[in-house]
Protein backbone atom coordinates (compact mmCIF):
# COMPACT_ATOMS: atom_id res chain seq x y z
CA UNK A 1 0.00 0.00 0.00
CA UNK A 2 1.33 3.24 -1.05
CA UNK A 3 2.03 6.30 1.68
CA UNK A 4 0.70 8.84 -0.93
CA UNK A 5 -2.53 7.01 -1.12
CA UNK A 6 -3.56 8.48 2.36
CA UNK A 7 -3.32 12.15 1.88
CA UNK A 8 -6.82 12.21 0.65
CA UNK A 9 -8.09 10.41 3.49
CA UNK A 10 -6.78 12.45 5.92
CA UNK A 11 -9.74 14.20 7.61
CA UNK A 12 -9.57 11.94 10.10
CA UNK A 13 -5.34 12.12 10.75
CA UNK A 14 -3.13 11.55 11.79
CA UNK A 15 -2.29 15.35 11.64
CA UNK A 16 0.15 16.63 10.24
CA UNK A 17 -0.46 13.51 7.87
CA UNK A 18 2.64 13.97 5.95
CA UNK A 19 4.71 14.25 9.16
CA UNK A 20 3.49 11.09 10.23
CA UNK A 21 3.66 8.62 7.17
CA UNK A 22 7.48 10.09 7.44
CA UNK A 23 7.60 9.23 10.96
CA UNK A 24 5.87 5.36 9.74
CA UNK A 25 8.50 4.71 7.49
CA UNK A 26 11.54 5.84 9.65
CA UNK A 27 10.26 3.35 12.13
CA UNK A 28 9.22 0.64 10.02
CA UNK A 29 12.56 0.92 7.55
CA UNK A 30 13.64 -2.68 8.74
CA UNK A 31 10.28 -4.18 8.56
CA UNK A 32 8.37 -4.30 5.62
CA UNK A 33 5.52 -6.42 7.36
CA UNK A 34 5.62 -4.00 10.18
CA UNK A 35 5.07 -1.01 7.89
CA UNK A 36 2.28 -3.39 5.68
CA UNK A 37 0.54 -3.96 9.51
CA UNK A 38 0.77 0.02 10.39
CA UNK A 39 -0.89 1.44 7.09
CA UNK A 40 -3.58 -1.17 7.34
CA UNK A 41 -4.18 0.08 10.63
CA UNK A 42 -4.01 3.47 9.52
CA UNK A 43 -6.54 3.04 6.79
CA UNK A 44 -8.92 1.06 8.90
CA UNK A 45 -9.10 4.10 11.68
CA UNK A 46 -9.45 6.55 8.37
CA UNK A 47 -12.22 4.76 7.09
CA UNK A 48 -14.09 3.56 10.66
CA UNK A 49 -17.52 4.29 11.67
CA UNK A 50 -17.91 7.24 14.09
CA UNK A 51 -20.37 7.86 16.37
CA UNK A 52 -23.11 10.66 15.92
CA UNK A 53 -21.79 13.88 17.56
CA UNK A 54 -23.03 13.94 21.47
CA UNK A 55 -25.70 17.24 22.40
CA UNK A 56 -23.48 19.67 23.57
CA UNK A 57 -24.24 20.08 27.92
CA UNK A 58 -26.31 23.03 28.90
CA UNK A 59 -24.37 26.49 28.84
CA UNK A 60 -24.59 27.82 32.33
CA UNK A 61 -22.12 30.78 31.95
CA UNK A 62 -19.96 32.35 29.06
CA UNK A 63 -16.94 34.55 29.51
CA UNK A 64 -15.45 36.04 25.72
CA UNK A 65 -15.09 32.77 23.75
CA UNK A 66 -14.93 30.25 26.77
CA UNK A 67 -18.04 28.32 28.15
CA UNK A 68 -19.23 26.80 31.01
CA UNK A 69 -21.19 23.18 30.33
CA UNK A 70 -23.27 22.04 33.39
CA UNK A 71 -22.90 18.23 33.65
CA UNK A 72 -25.87 17.65 36.33
CA UNK A 73 -25.75 16.54 39.42
CA UNK A 74 -26.60 17.19 43.18
CA UNK A 75 -23.47 18.17 45.14
CA UNK A 76 -20.28 19.71 45.30
CA UNK A 77 -19.89 22.58 41.99
CA UNK A 78 -16.84 21.18 40.55
CA UNK A 79 -15.52 23.15 37.47
CA UNK A 80 -13.08 21.34 35.40
CA UNK A 81 -10.60 23.08 33.66
CA UNK A 82 -9.22 21.60 30.05
CA UNK A 83 -5.75 21.88 28.70
CA UNK A 84 -5.67 24.41 25.67
CA UNK A 85 -4.08 21.74 23.48
CA UNK A 86 -6.59 18.92 22.68
CA UNK A 87 -10.35 19.57 23.01
CA UNK A 88 -12.07 19.07 26.70
CA UNK A 89 -13.95 15.90 25.34
CA UNK A 90 -11.20 13.93 26.99
CA UNK A 91 -12.85 14.30 30.07
CA UNK A 92 -16.32 13.11 28.60
CA UNK A 93 -15.31 10.30 26.28
CA UNK A 94 -18.00 7.89 24.92
CA UNK A 95 -18.35 3.93 25.68
CA UNK A 96 -18.31 4.56 29.77
CA UNK A 97 -15.16 6.73 29.38
CA UNK A 98 -16.95 9.71 30.54
CA UNK A 99 -15.23 11.38 34.29
CA UNK A 100 -17.83 13.85 34.10
CA UNK A 101 -20.55 11.70 33.44
CA UNK A 102 -19.58 9.59 36.20
CA UNK A 103 -19.01 12.17 38.83
CA UNK A 104 -22.51 13.36 38.30
CA UNK A 105 -24.05 10.26 39.90
CA UNK A 106 -22.09 10.39 43.20
CA UNK A 107 -22.60 13.46 44.75
CA UNK A 108 -20.80 16.07 42.75
CA UNK A 109 -21.93 18.53 39.88
CA UNK A 110 -19.28 18.81 37.47
CA UNK A 111 -18.74 21.93 34.55
CA UNK A 112 -16.51 21.80 32.14
CA UNK A 113 -14.63 24.72 30.62
CA UNK A 114 -14.94 24.94 26.88
CA UNK A 115 -11.86 27.35 25.77
CA UNK A 116 -13.55 27.68 22.35
CA UNK A 117 -11.90 28.03 19.21
CA UNK A 118 -9.30 31.26 18.89
CA UNK A 119 -8.89 33.64 15.71
CA UNK A 120 -5.94 35.32 14.40
CA UNK A 121 -7.81 38.32 16.08
CA UNK A 122 -6.95 36.60 19.47
CA UNK A 123 -3.50 36.26 18.81
CA UNK A 124 -2.58 38.72 21.81
CA UNK A 125 -4.39 36.36 24.22
CA UNK A 126 -1.85 34.44 26.48
CA UNK A 127 -2.40 32.20 29.40
CA UNK A 128 -2.10 34.47 31.90
CA UNK A 129 -5.20 36.15 30.61
CA UNK A 130 -7.14 33.26 29.41
CA UNK A 131 -7.09 32.95 33.33
CA UNK A 132 -8.03 36.75 34.11
CA UNK A 133 -10.34 37.26 31.28
CA UNK A 134 -12.07 34.11 30.79
CA UNK A 135 -11.46 31.28 34.07
CA UNK A 136 -12.00 33.75 36.71
CA UNK A 137 -15.19 35.72 35.44
CA UNK A 138 -16.34 31.87 34.84
CA UNK A 139 -15.82 30.92 38.35
CA UNK A 140 -16.96 34.05 39.92
CA UNK A 141 -20.46 33.70 37.44
CA UNK A 142 -21.47 30.49 39.64
CA UNK A 143 -22.13 32.68 42.48
CA UNK A 144 -20.49 30.05 45.25
CA UNK A 145 -17.00 28.73 46.24
CA UNK A 146 -16.34 25.72 43.76
CA UNK A 147 -14.22 22.77 43.65
CA UNK A 148 -11.07 23.52 41.19
CA UNK A 149 -10.21 20.64 39.06
CA UNK A 150 -7.99 21.22 36.29
CA UNK A 151 -6.48 18.59 34.11
CA UNK A 152 -2.82 18.53 32.16
CA UNK A 153 -2.25 22.20 31.16
CA UNK A 154 -5.49 22.78 32.56
CA UNK A 155 -4.43 22.08 35.77
CA UNK A 156 -1.60 24.65 35.84
CA UNK A 157 -4.16 27.51 34.54
CA UNK A 158 -6.51 25.94 37.40
CA UNK A 159 -3.53 26.38 40.25
CA UNK A 160 -2.56 29.64 39.28
CA UNK A 161 -6.88 30.99 39.31
CA UNK A 162 -7.23 29.25 42.70
CA UNK A 163 -4.90 32.03 43.91
CA UNK A 164 -7.17 34.53 42.28
CA UNK A 165 -10.88 33.04 43.57
CA UNK A 166 -11.51 31.53 46.83
CA UNK A 167 -12.09 27.81 46.31
CA UNK A 168 -13.40 25.08 48.29
CA UNK A 169 -10.55 22.90 46.90
CA UNK A 170 -7.70 22.32 43.97
CA UNK A 171 -7.04 18.83 42.63
CA UNK A 172 -4.57 18.88 39.95
CA UNK A 173 -4.47 15.42 36.97
CA UNK A 174 -1.15 14.98 35.01
CA UNK A 175 -0.43 18.70 35.22
CA UNK A 176 2.81 20.58 35.07
CA UNK A 177 3.94 22.99 37.16
CA UNK A 178 7.95 22.52 37.62
CA UNK A 179 8.72 22.76 33.88
CA UNK A 180 12.41 22.26 34.38
CA UNK A 181 12.26 19.19 35.65
CA UNK A 182 10.83 17.50 32.17
CA UNK A 183 14.70 17.01 31.92
CA UNK A 184 17.32 19.04 29.42
CA UNK A 185 16.58 16.41 26.45
CA UNK A 186 12.52 16.97 26.42
CA UNK A 187 12.73 20.60 27.00
CA UNK A 188 15.43 20.74 23.71
CA UNK A 189 13.24 18.85 21.55
CA UNK A 190 10.94 20.93 22.54
CA UNK A 191 12.48 24.45 21.93
CA UNK A 192 13.75 23.22 18.81
CA UNK A 193 9.97 22.55 17.67
CA UNK A 194 9.14 25.80 18.79
CA UNK A 195 12.24 27.63 17.21
CA UNK A 196 11.07 26.05 14.11
CA UNK A 197 6.95 26.82 13.97
CA UNK A 198 7.26 30.11 15.65
CA UNK A 199 7.79 32.48 12.51
CA UNK A 200 4.88 31.15 10.82
CA UNK A 201 2.83 30.73 13.62
CA UNK A 202 3.57 34.63 14.28
CA UNK A 203 2.55 35.67 10.99
CA UNK A 204 -0.30 33.70 11.47
CA UNK A 205 -1.33 34.44 15.04
CA UNK A 206 -2.16 31.22 16.16
CA UNK A 207 -0.01 28.13 16.93
CA UNK A 208 -1.95 25.02 14.70
CA UNK A 209 -2.41 22.04 16.44
CA UNK A 210 -0.16 20.76 13.98
CA UNK A 211 2.97 22.29 15.66
CA UNK A 212 1.92 20.71 18.91
CA UNK A 213 1.13 17.19 17.63
CA UNK A 214 4.16 16.63 15.77
CA UNK A 215 6.33 17.22 19.06
CA UNK A 216 3.66 14.74 20.89
CA UNK A 217 4.65 12.07 18.61
CA UNK A 218 8.61 12.50 18.80
CA UNK A 219 7.97 11.62 22.92
CA UNK A 220 7.63 8.44 21.72
CA UNK A 221 7.73 7.25 17.92
CA UNK A 222 7.71 3.87 18.06
CA UNK A 223 4.55 3.94 20.07
CA UNK A 224 3.27 6.06 18.11
CA UNK A 225 3.28 3.85 15.42
CA UNK A 226 3.07 0.67 16.87
CA UNK A 227 -0.79 1.74 18.46
CA UNK A 228 -1.85 1.95 14.70
CA UNK A 229 -0.38 -1.92 14.26
CA UNK A 230 -2.23 -3.60 17.12
CA UNK A 231 -5.41 -1.09 15.80
CA UNK A 232 -5.07 -2.85 12.56
CA UNK A 233 -5.67 -6.43 14.08
CA UNK A 234 -8.93 -5.34 16.03
CA UNK A 235 -12.54 -6.58 15.18
CA UNK A 236 -13.97 -3.19 14.11
CA UNK A 237 -16.96 -3.85 16.23
CA UNK A 238 -14.75 -4.35 19.08
CA UNK A 239 -15.57 -2.32 22.04
CA UNK A 240 -11.65 -1.71 22.12
CA UNK A 241 -11.51 -0.43 18.65
CA UNK A 242 -14.57 1.35 19.17
CA UNK A 243 -12.72 3.27 21.71
CA UNK A 244 -9.12 3.67 20.17
CA UNK A 245 -11.15 5.71 17.57
CA UNK A 246 -13.27 8.10 19.86
CA UNK A 247 -9.93 8.49 21.49
CA UNK A 248 -7.33 8.89 18.57
CA UNK A 249 -9.92 11.26 17.16
CA UNK A 250 -9.76 13.62 20.33
CA UNK A 251 -5.85 13.36 19.89
CA UNK A 252 -5.87 14.28 16.52
CA UNK A 253 -8.58 17.19 16.91
CA UNK A 254 -8.30 20.33 18.73
CA UNK A 255 -8.31 24.15 17.98
CA UNK A 256 -5.15 25.97 17.78
CA UNK A 257 -3.43 27.87 20.44
CA UNK A 258 -3.58 32.06 20.22
CA UNK A 259 0.21 33.10 19.46
CA UNK A 260 0.31 34.74 22.74
CA UNK A 261 -0.41 31.57 24.68
CA UNK A 262 1.81 29.49 22.52
CA UNK A 263 5.06 31.93 23.04
CA UNK A 264 4.03 32.01 26.82
CA UNK A 265 3.75 27.94 26.67
CA UNK A 266 7.15 27.59 24.80
CA UNK A 267 9.26 30.63 26.39
CA UNK A 268 7.88 31.40 29.51
CA UNK A 269 7.21 27.75 30.71
CA UNK A 270 9.27 25.70 29.49
CA UNK A 271 12.09 27.77 28.75
CA UNK A 272 12.27 30.12 31.83
CA UNK A 273 9.72 27.92 33.91
CA UNK A 274 8.54 30.90 35.62
CA UNK A 275 5.71 29.08 37.47
CA UNK A 276 8.10 26.67 38.81
CA UNK A 277 10.53 29.43 39.69
CA UNK A 278 7.97 31.24 41.29
CA UNK A 279 7.80 33.97 38.68
CA UNK A 280 4.82 34.07 37.14
CA UNK A 281 2.44 36.59 38.02
CA UNK A 282 -1.44 36.00 37.65
CA UNK A 283 -4.28 38.82 38.53
CA UNK A 284 -1.63 41.02 39.94
CA UNK A 285 -0.31 37.95 42.45
CA UNK A 286 2.69 35.82 42.16
CA UNK A 287 0.94 32.13 41.71
CA UNK A 288 2.40 30.06 44.76
CA UNK A 289 0.13 26.60 44.80
CA UNK A 290 2.10 25.19 47.92
CA UNK A 291 0.85 28.64 49.66
CA UNK A 292 -2.64 27.99 48.99
CA UNK A 293 -5.31 28.09 51.66
CA UNK A 294 -7.86 25.49 50.42
CA UNK A 295 -7.59 21.53 50.42
CA UNK A 296 -5.32 20.40 48.10
CA UNK A 297 -4.20 17.09 45.55
CA UNK A 298 -2.55 15.75 42.84
CA UNK A 299 -2.63 12.88 41.00
CA UNK A 300 0.61 12.24 38.89
CA UNK A 301 1.56 9.14 36.81
CA UNK A 302 4.87 7.83 37.06
CA UNK A 303 4.53 6.05 33.35
CA UNK A 304 3.72 9.74 32.03
CA UNK A 305 5.23 10.25 28.98
CA UNK A 306 4.07 13.52 28.25
CA UNK A 307 4.16 15.86 31.57
CA UNK A 308 6.70 13.48 33.75
CA UNK A 309 5.54 12.94 37.44
CA UNK A 310 8.58 15.21 38.45
CA UNK A 311 6.88 18.52 36.67
CA UNK A 312 4.11 18.47 39.42
CA UNK A 313 3.71 21.02 42.20
CA UNK A 314 4.51 18.58 44.78
CA UNK A 315 1.39 18.80 47.20
CA UNK A 316 1.80 17.05 50.39
CA UNK A 317 -1.25 14.77 49.36
CA UNK A 318 0.02 13.69 46.30
CA UNK A 319 -1.40 9.87 44.57
CA UNK A 320 0.94 8.13 42.65
CA UNK A 321 -0.14 5.82 39.65
CA UNK A 322 1.06 4.10 36.90
CA UNK A 323 -1.64 4.27 34.10
CA UNK A 324 0.14 6.84 31.61
CA UNK A 325 -0.95 10.39 30.57
CA UNK A 326 -4.17 9.46 28.97
CA UNK A 327 -5.18 6.08 30.39
CA UNK A 328 -5.53 7.88 33.57
CA UNK A 329 -8.30 9.48 32.71
CA UNK A 330 -9.98 7.04 30.06
CA UNK A 331 -7.79 3.89 30.96
CA UNK A 332 -9.42 0.95 31.51
CA UNK A 333 -8.70 1.23 35.13
CA UNK A 334 -9.28 4.90 35.12
CA UNK A 335 -12.14 4.40 37.66
CA UNK A 336 -10.39 2.30 40.14
CA UNK A 337 -7.46 4.85 40.64
CA UNK A 338 -8.62 8.60 39.54
CA UNK A 339 -12.13 8.34 39.62
CA UNK A 340 -13.15 7.18 42.70
CA UNK A 341 -10.65 8.79 44.86
CA UNK A 342 -11.01 11.93 42.90
CA UNK A 343 -15.03 11.11 44.66
CA UNK A 344 -14.16 10.60 47.65
CA UNK A 345 -11.64 13.59 47.77
CA UNK A 346 -14.08 15.84 46.68
CA UNK A 347 -17.07 14.87 48.46
CA UNK A 348 -14.91 14.74 51.93
CA UNK A 349 -14.36 18.74 50.98
CA UNK A 350 -15.73 21.26 54.31
CA UNK A 351 -19.10 22.64 53.62
CA UNK A 352 -17.97 26.39 52.95
CA UNK A 353 -19.51 28.88 56.20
Amino acid sequence: MALTSFIAASQHGPRPLPLFLDLLREETAASPDRRAAALAGLAAYQTAARPRPRRPMPVVARAGRATLHDYGGTGIPTVFVPSLINPPMILDMRYRRSLLRWLSRQGIRPLLVDWGTPTPSDRACSVTQHIEDQLIPLLRSIGEPVALAGYCLGGTIAAAAAQAVPVRGLALIAAPWRFANFGVEALERIDAIWQAAHGTCDALGLVPMEVLQAGFWQLDPARTIAKFEKFGRLDPASAAAKSFVVLEDWANAGAPLTFAAGRQMFDDFFTADLPGRGQWRVAGQIVDPLALPCPTVEFVSLTDRIVPAASAVGFADQRKLRLGHVGMVVGSSARQFLWKPLADWLTALPTPR
